[in-house]
């Protein structure tokens, strides 16, 4: 039975049950007409099929690759690497014949996060329109360039399937589109001339928990695991608190629509029972499970990651568990160390410099990645800024330097150490991009402390490749810090028109005369 005739909407345990009712070889979702297969690299190929079923795959007219369904049905196979082309056919012969169409081999991403990477280059209601998205989308004919928007399913155990289906890009379907991803696919495409081809796997508002494996958190953070566990046990009581109280709250709240219908404005939300975290969307690792597992090992290039929205209020926390959740995918994924490519959290007023700052350091532990930084693009009144293509622009900059071996400028000025002489504060930067620039006008953002605790604005200056902090107010210096507002007003770039991170030197190693942390 050939999954691609089947409507996209069916449940995934329907689309498994048919397959071992049918005693049919079926392919994994992923494999199906457009798809885009990663080229020099082998090519993990799997399924389903009838137990002891024996099940052949090939790729254009190259040799078969043969096996034998297990006990419960599953199968697989590696296609050898092949460089990027196309179109080909990819086959499928068991007790049946299943043939893919119009399949290429080229450069695949997972294009994963919150509803940042989740927002789709198209206007939807309630939203704000992505500046520049319709001119976009009309031009937007590039048939080489692929998505497949992998269907959101929580799940409680790990997955082996998925749904979705592979859409070629033109200006009838790119509205639909991850818009970050997009504008990477697009950079990428023209850049690199190849096939590419984009996995979209994102949930708004997920916290970075639901993303990690379940044995992840049970080893590495049991605190996640025991407030799920708590949650749980405390969920009885609040609905039953909620029950009781429901009617006033409904009743107060029906005289606050009435009062705000008078005057013209919105009702107030209406309540409603608290959610039950047994079966909430973003529990842990009940992403990971449903919309992660299911993907591995398809063959890939990379990750572009937008997420970290949900965690600004336990920042310290982020600062193990991002770099942890990077780790985990790699290991599972088993294709090595890929790189991960992720979004810094753009200015907003919800936003702690806290969430930038344990992103940074992400960075810094955390070989093969690079981090898009946003202080230009923000949107202090809205977490959605509708500047999407400058972020998937600079993705794609970061991927050329990491993913392809380019020597290109991907990253502003990145702090590395800090040197105290007298009332100066010197300051050392890498990725200096051709040299520091203070965009419109004298540097902005930079505030500085004798404490470690009150910090002042001060006086900030480009001495070659250092920037020169004091203050009058601050005769002996111990930290200065870049950016640390929910919403920074910061002008700090390199030649290369790429903005410096936010950053604070409270813990670094300060150089020259340091004085102890007070």
């Amino acid at each position: 039975m050939n999954s691609r005739s089947r409507p996209l909407g069916f449940a995934l345990l329907s689309f498994i049950c048919a397959a071992a009712l049918h005693a049919d070889v079926t392919p994994h979702a992923l494999f199906c007409d457009h798809a885009v297969l990663q080229r020099d690299k082998p090519i993990p190929v799997w399924g389903q099929a009838a137990p002891g079923e024996k099940v052949a795959v090939r790729l254009a007219d190259l040799p078969a690759q043969s096996t034998t369904a297990d006990a419960a049905g599953r199968w697989s196979v590696r296609l050898p690497a092949q460089p990027a082309g196309g179109p080909f056919k990819l086959v499928f012969q068991g007790n049946n014949r299943v043939e893919m169409n119009d399949v290429w081999l080229g450069e695949v991403w997972v294009c994963s996060g919150q509803s940042n990477m989740e927002r789709q280059l198209g206007l939807r209601h309630g939203q704000q329109p992505l500046v520049n998205w319709e001119a976009e989308a009309a031009s937007a004919d590039y048939p080489q360039i692929r998505h497949f928007a992998v269907a959101r399913t929580p799940s409680d155990t790990p997955r082996a399937n998925t749904a979705g289906k592979w859409d070629v890009c033109s200006p009838q379907t790119v509205d639909q589109f991850t818009a970050v991803g997009y504008y990477f696919g697009r950079e990428l495409h023209r850049h690199l001339k190849v096939p590419v081809g984009l996995i979209h796997s994102s949930w708004g508002g997920s916290p970075a928990e639901t993303w990690v494996s379940q044995a992840r958190l049970a080893t590495d953070f049991p605190d996640v695991i025991a407030a799920q566990a708590k949650a749980i046990a405390d969920y009885p009581a609040a609905l039953a608190k909620y029950q009781a109280a429901e009617p006033d709250l409904l009743k107060t709240w029906q005289e606050a629509a009435a009062t705000a219908a008078a005057a013209g404005k919105p009702a107030p939300r209406k309540p409603a029972p608290p959610g039950n975290p047994r079966s909430a969307n973003h529990r842990p690792s009940a992403l990971h499970n449903g919309m992660i597992t299911s993907l591995q090992p398809y063959a890939l290039r990379g990750v572009i990651w937008y997420q970290g929205e949900s965690n600004s209020s336990r920042a310290e926390a982020y600062r193990t568990l991002f770099p942890a959740l990077i780790a985990d995918w790699r290991t599972q994924w088993g294709q090595g160390d890929f790189p991960f490519l992720f979004v810094q959290i753009a200015p907003h007023k919800s936003q702690s410099p806290e969430i930038r700052d344990a992103q940074l350091h992400t960075w810094r532990v955390t070989p093969n990645t690079a981090m898009v930084v946003t202080a230009d693009i923000g949107d202090a009144n809205d977490i959605h800024p509708t500047r999407k293509e400058p972020v998937g622009v600079r993705l794609a900059l970061a991927a050329r330097a990491l993913a392809y071996g380019e020597k290109t400028n991907y990253s502003g000025p990145r702090f590395t150490t800090a040197a105290i002489a007298g009332a100066k504060v010197t300051l050392q930067f890498d990725h200096l991009g051709g040299g520091l620039v203070a965009k419109d006008g004298a540097l902005r953002g930079f505030t500085i402390s004798g404490d470690g605790k009150t910090f002042v604005p001060a006086q900030a200056e480009i001495v070659g490749d250092t920037v020169v902090v004091s203050a009058e107010a601050v005769p002996t210096p111990l930290a200065v810090r870049y950016g640390w507002a929910n919403v920074p007003d910061v002008n700090l770039f390199n030649a290369a028109g790429l903005p410096a991170s936010p950053f604070r030197t409270d813990g670094a190693a300060l150089a020259g005369t340091p004085r102890a942390a007070q």
